[in-house]
């Protein structure tokens, strides 16, 4: 494996040189350099250098120019304006570039240095609780950002906070006590996840309806919640029973989304049980939380409600049950202690985001969180319909997550049956699944996660446009062409001048490692998704103006054949990080 540096960092090393040869009293001055459509690279950090060393910006410029060594990257640096430098570099350093990205298997995309574990905290159903289309974000943000993070070289560790406690189990327990075979299974074969589901919430509203209209087993339900709190076996036997039931389910709804969950990384709200008297009492003691009308609060300077009165954290409620912030914290501290967490991040919804900045300051104060380990909520917006109103069913109920990638699926196998031309029924449904999960899953990331984002499945299974469709075709593309080359074969041919839009689609190859690295950051999956959408336009207009297999010599098509070899690669390295199927033949 073999990081490459690409052209832009090369550049800016010559300019840098540059800069402290014609002036030494600069230091190390930034050139500031960044794409351009004037030229491949403008730099214009000599203006702010001119100012500080009181000189004549376009003179500083021609100075820095004549610097610079000759050397095979630079082919020109031209003077403008008020003293940018436009910079063109040269074909054969453009192809040597990619030639060196092509021969490594991580396309020369460096490890981060200073990579460190990250615990993510993301797809966090309800057991017994059907997921709907606002599960939908945290699990595909979530899983994007696993696969980017571990690709950089950071150590992940995956952590899927369910909803596995509380007191509605008193009511779900105790009903099942009184009818025992409400979760019992047909005979034989496997359960699938839509008779779970059916079973699970069946037995919720049968047992909800009961308690709103029974005082009695109000009661029994109400005492059956003491008893689990308390750990009484044959309670716990069957939470753990709904807790199974449930998991049933989510799998197949993971599965559904071709994502990869396991059992180890699913530790609920249940798992941080034997650790919630501990926290409150560190945090009461060290004088972080204190009492407030019985409950155990934290207070905050700037965070107070309407009235103008202080909004605390309750960590613990005055009668001695505990809310979600003992267990955030709980689950805070063993991610740091027992994880040994240097980055904590949690995919959640943005309308959760003061509880978080709460949770976050409050371990900051305890000392669970510093300078060395950080917390970040990659807080997401909702997801709307068509009319720009929070996603319903005409009925005005949320919508089922199941229902809603069956639809994609379906869309998309019509949109893939009517383009396909040798491909079997067999062949259509897989490859019908694969761009319709790609099309729901890029449709969240190409969106910056804090924006809203409407869920248009027309829209999202279009072959034109900023879709997963469309990326997913160029790649199919791109292998199509490598079929049909026979016995040429790609080849990187530095000696050859490249066509103006096999410039572009060079450069843009180049940019590959720089993307990541931001995306990774930044925890920004839309920046990869636009990358790559970039890259497919790019490689569009490339392919309708530079003939590969015609071309009109057997380098030139070896050359153009190595564009698209590693266009291909890219997308593929690309929309892999994203969760998204890149099929060989559409």
């Amino acid at each position: 494996m073999a990081s490459v540096p690409s052209l832009a960092s090369t550049v800016q090393q010559r300019l840098a040189e540059g800069l402290s040869a014609a002036l030494p009293e600069a230091g190390s001055a930034d050139p500031l350099l960044r794409r351009s459509d004037r030229a491949d690279f403008q730099a214009n950090g000599i203006l702010a250098l001119a100012k500080r060393l009181k000189g004549n910006p376009r003179e500083l410029a021609t100075k820095v120019v004549e610097s610079i060594p000759a050397n095979d990257v630079l082919k020109e640096i031209e003077v403008s304006g008020p003293g940018f430098l436009n910079i063109t570099v040269s074909d054969a350093a453009i192809v040597r570039t990619l030639a060196a990205r092509a021969a490594d298997a991580r396309l020369g995309v460096p490890l981060n240095e200073a990579a460190g574990t990250t615990v993510i905290d993301y797809a966090q159903p309800n057991v017994a609780k059907e997921m709907h289309v606002g599960h939908l974000r945290s699990a595909v943000i979530g899983a994007a950002m696993v696969e980017i993070l571990e690709f950089t070289g950071e150590t992940v560790v995956r952590r899927h906070h369910i909803g596995d406690w509380g007191t509605q189990f008193g009511m779900l327990i105790q009903y099942l006590i009184e009818h025992p075979h409400e979760l019992d299974h047909s005979e034989g074969g496997e359960v699938s996840g839509e008779e779970a589901m059916s079973n699970l919430n069946r037995l919720y509203k049968a047992s909800r309806a009961l308690f709103d209209a029974d005082e009695e087993f109000k009661t029994r339900a109400r005492a059956r919640v003491v008893d689990l709190q308390a750990g009484d076996e044959e309670t716990l036997a069957l939470w753990q029973r709904f807790v199974d039931e449930s998991k049933i389910y989510f799998y197949s709804v993971f599965e559904k989304l071709d994502m990869d969950i396991r059992d180890p990384d699913i530790v609920g709200e249940s798992g941080y049980n034997d650790m919630l008297q501990e926290t409150c009492r560190i945090l009461e003691e060290s004088g972080v939380a204190v009492r407030s009308e019985g409950a155990l609060c934290v207070f905050f300077d700037d965070i107070k409600g309407p009235d103008g009165n202080p909004v605390p954290l309750i960590v613990q409620k005055s009668d001695g049950g505990f809310g979600y912030a003992a267990t955030d914290l709980s689950a805070i501290r063993d991610r740091v202690r027992n994880l040994k967490a240097s980055t904590l991040l949690y995919v959640v919804d943005a309308r959760q985001s003061l509880h978080f900045k709460m949770v976050f300051e409050t371990a900051r104060r305890a000392g669970w969180l510093n300078d060395e380990v950080k917390a970040v909520q990659l807080a997401f917006g909702t997801v709307l319909g068509k009319d720009g109103k929070p996603f319903k069913t005409r009925e005005g109920e949320t919508v089922r997550l199941v229902d809603l990638l069956d639809e994609a699926i379906d869309r998309a196998s019509a949109v893939v049956r009517e383009k396909a031309q040798d491909l079997t029924e067999e062949e259509i449904a897989e490859r019908g699944t694969q761009v319709g999960i790609g099309a729901v899953k890029y449709a969240d990331l190409s969106t910056s996660a804090a924006r809203d984002y409407k869920f248009d499945l027309d829209q999202m299974v279009s072959l034109n446009g900023d879709t997963s469709v469309y990326l997913q075709y160029a790649y199919a593309r791109i292998q199509s062409i490598l079929r049909k080359a026979g016995d040429a074969k790609p080849a990187a041919r530095p000696e050859l001048e490249l066509a103006p839009s096999e410039r572009a689609l060079g450069l843009h190859l180049d940019g590959f490692g720089e993307v990541i690295a931001e995306t990774a950051a930044e925890y920004a999956p839309h920046k990869l998704a636009a990358y790559l959408y970039q890259l497919a336009s790019l490689y569009t207009t490339f392919y309708s103006e530079c003939p590969v297999l015609k071309a009109d010599t057997p380098e030139q098509v070896e050359n153009r054949l190595f564009l698209c070899d590693l266009t291909a690669r890219t997308l593929h390295r690309g929309m892999a990080l994203l969760g998204i199927r890149t099929p060989e033949r559409l």
